[in-house]
């Protein structure tokens, strides 16, 4: 919990941003990102062009294994004009 009051700190006090939404998990579907809903939220709120930057601790953050996660962050940087 102390990572998501540490990025909604940090986001509140740049006045060119707006908060989106907080899309975290448990962390609980170990290397099986079909049980990881929460990626699938971001990435449908990014196509929809709703959200414009994502801010994370990592990119690992996107997946449990090195393919899923490129895949994301490849669908990701078709739509998202900035990365942190």
């Amino acid at each position: 919990m102390k990572q998501i009051e540490h990025y909604t700190t940090f986001i509140q006090k740049n006045p060119e941003w707006g908060l989106a939404s907080i899309f975290a998990d448990d962390g609980l579907s170990g290397t099986d990102t079909q049980k990881t809903r929460t990626i699938y939220l971001l990435i449908e709120e990014c196509m929809a062009g709703k959200i414009d930057m994502v801010i994370t601790k990592s990119i690992s953050r996107f997946a449990r294994n090195t393919l899923d996660c490129l895949k994301y962050i490849r669908q990701l940087k078709t739509r998202i004009f900035r990365c942190f």
